[in-house]
């Protein structure tokens, strides 16, 4: 099954890179924004300009752990949430809920 997860995640996923405590991994990945009810953008503006409040999810085989960033597209994001789903007792994929990456005031 972890084969044909693989081969979806090959021809369908986009390539980022999983930025882990230990180095960074290329993958490929399921990472697209989360919808809103409302289709509203939720986010704030602020004295440093707007910040993004939307929420993406990651769908890969990459273990995601709470001090992981994904990087995509130009953009970075920080790991909120993520858990692995089984089949079996074999780790199929990995679900994780990512906020966009705030750059530190200078």
């Amino acid at each position: 099954m972890r084969d044909w997860i693989r081969e979806v995640l090959e021809r369908y996923g986009q390539e980022v890179t999983v930025r882990l405590t230990d180095g960074d991994v290329t993958a490929r990945a399921f990472l697209q924004p989360v919808t809103e009810r409302a289709e509203q953008v939720p986010g704030a503006v602020t004295g440093i300009g707007w910040l993004d409040g939307r929420l993406w999810l990651y769908l890969g085989q990459t273990v995601l752990g709470p001090r992981d960033k994904v990087l995509w597209n130009g953009m970075e994001f920080r790991v909120r949430s993520s858990r692995p789903y089984y089949i079996g007792d074999e780790p199929l994929y990995w679900w994780a809920s990512l906020e966009r990456a705030r750059e530190a005031a200078e």
